[in-house]
């Protein structure tokens, strides 16, 4: 499985109240995702840059990018003026919307996607949404979605596969970049599409 494009399954919607609660937002907009592919799923697949722009429309306003840029970059992004942190944060943003189109046609049914119930230990400030995916081999894989809230709205900043952060992954392989290149000839690398950030093996999703 893409562990990215489960990310959509949550966000890709902009009817999605920004007082709602995280799980409500998770339910709905899973619902709207699957509606949106079966009404036009060869299109998407005969055009990939479509369905790129429609997750572009519709998922980046509900994803705390600049948060989750700020986290990735650690240790590096200290000192960096706000103007390179946002540049970071769009590159990013590209490289996430195409691993999300890209897998996004994976998903056939709304079926594949279980809300499970909240266990506790979220705040008013920062909550976790977990589910279960059923995959296309049978198995399931565990993903949790990290939201954060400010200014009232709650937001997307991290997806947690079979226990894995996004977040975690990129910060590790890109601060290996970093350290050995230098921010701004990694920046320039990732806005070109050349460097290319390997996902994490999980036993369940391949």
């Amino acid at each position: 499985m893409k562990a990215w494009c489960a990310l959509v399954l949550v966000v890709i919607s902009g009817l999605a109240l920004a007082a709602d609660a995280p799980a409500d937002i998770v339910r709905r907009t899973s619902d709207q995702l699957f509606e949106l592919i079966d009404a036009n799923r060869a299109a998407y697949q005969a055009e990939p840059a479509r369905l790129q722009g429609e997750v572009r429309r519709y998922l980046l306003p509900h994803v705390d990018t600049q948060y989750s840029a700020r986290l990735v970059l650690g240790q590096h992004g200290r000192g960096l003026d706000d103007e390179k942190v946002q540049a970071f944060a769009r590159a990013l943003s590209d490289l996430l919307v195409r691993r999300y189109a890209d897998g996004l046609l994976e998903f056939k049914s709304r079926d594949q996607v279980q809300i499970l119930p909240d266990q506790g230990g979220n705040t008013e400030r920062m909550t976790r949404v977990r589910t279960k995916v059923r995959l296309e081999s049978g198995s399931e894989a565990a993903v949790d979605y990290v939201f954060r809230r400010q200014d009232g709205t709650w937001r997307v900043f991290d997806v947690i596969v079979e226990g894995i952060s996004y977040v975690a992954t990129f910060r590790t392989q890109i601060g290996e970049e970093i350290r050995r290149d230098g921010f701004d000839r990694v920046l320039t690398r990732l806005e070109s599409g050349e460097l290319q950030i390997k996902e994490a093996e999980h036993d369940q999703a391949a």
